[in-house]
């Protein structure tokens, strides 16, 4: 039985933080093991450049987040792991669907009408600022996803109109050319896999409100002592459901641990204490991860060997789509 490809990409601007961890790479990783599963994890690179034009950004934030996948249990023998930038078949690939793709299903596009309505209100052009790469973001992940035929594209719930999109441009291309691609499906995670941040908002960059995954133990322990609680004294009872302490500890911790925390917060634990013991569950288990990943981003020659390997895994297998694509849409060479 033919094993089903399961694809995620990682934008490469920021450091990776705790939701990060948690509600992407921590089960992408899972799933990488399970035998019936054929992974491909890779860094959005080109992705990257839509919204950053800081080279040195970039290039520090491909570093880290490639060393971060390493360090927390990425197995590249089972799963292949590479950069979108070294796949140039990506690159071709995207012209290739361009040209399938109509100017209207790019206008609904949820980041692009975002963009124009905030132009709107602020009295700009509708356009003001728009690049062609905004525009066209979802024709390269359609390409990222498309190139491998992947089955599976685990996603954010912001992000299933690109994979609803990528299907109608797969299908368009199909119909067009003959049956090349497998229409993906979106495989959202659940909502309780989201951590709130320090202020109670979504743990996000745009919102400088995170924790960052390997921090040192002491920063570890000050981002979490500066986590947003209410005025309830020690001894008052408090309330797990509304509460980022309990939420974060929660999704590191076993069922067994969760239980005894939910006693203690009903018992009315002091916040203070609360913190502490979700200081010692998290560190306790980052620690050896934070240990190598130290190591990795201290030796990236070594990481570069690791990526280049995936790269070439990754191109063996796209360079045969393009071929077939080439000879689909009339680009062969004379005889």
């Amino acid at each position: 039985m033919a094993k089903e490809i399961v694809l995620t990409g990682v934008t490469t601007t920021g450091t990776p933080h705790l939701g990060n961890y948690v509600g992407a790479i921590r089960p992408a990783i899972e799933a990488s093991r399970q035998e019936n599963a054929e992974s491909y994890f890779f860094l959005a690179d080109y992705h990257a450049l839509i919204k950053c034009q800081d080279p040195e950004r970039v290039k520090q934030s491909r570093l880290e987040i490639a060393a971060t996948w390493l360090a927390c249990g990425l197995d590249t023998d089972k799963a292949t792991f590479y950069r979108q930038s070294d796949i140039p078949e990506i690159a071709e690939l995207n012209w290739l669907l361009t040209c399938v793709t109509s100017k209207g299903l790019m206008n609904r596009a949820h980041a692009y009408k975002g963009a124009v309505d905030a132009n709107l209100e602020n009295e700009q052009d509708p356009d003001f600022g728009i690049t062609m790469g905004l525009f066209c973001y979802p024709v390269l992940m359609a390409a990222d996803i498309l190139a491998f035929n992947a089955h599976k594209v685990p996603v954010g719930r912001d992000q299933i109109q690109h994979i609803e999109m990528a299907r109608d441009i797969a299908g368009r291309f199909n119909h067009l050319f003959g049956e090349h691609f497998v229409l993906p499906e979106a495989v959202v995670g659940e909502e309780g896999s989201i951590l709130k941040g320090l202020d109670g908002r979504k743990m996000s960059k745009s919102y400088n409100n995170t924790i960052p995954l390997f921090d040192t133990e002491k920063k570890l322990q000050k981002g979490i002592n500066k986590i947003k609680t209410n005025l309830l004294e020690p001894g008052e009872a408090k309330d797990p459901n509304d509460s980022t302490v309990f939420e974060i500890y929660q999704a590191f911790a076993t069922p067994e641990q969760t239980a005894q925390m939910r006693q203690n917060f009903a018992e009315g634990i002091a916040w203070g204490e609360a913190k502490k013991e979700l200081f010692a569950l998290v560190n306790g288990q980052l620690s050896e991860p934070r240990e190598k990943y130290l190591e990795l981003m201290a030796n990236p020659a070594h990481v570069e060997e690791i990526l280049q390997a995936g790269a070439e895994k990754a191109r063996a297998r796209a360079r045969i789509m393009i071929s077939n694509l080439r000879s689909a849409v009339g680009l062969v060479n004379f005889k």
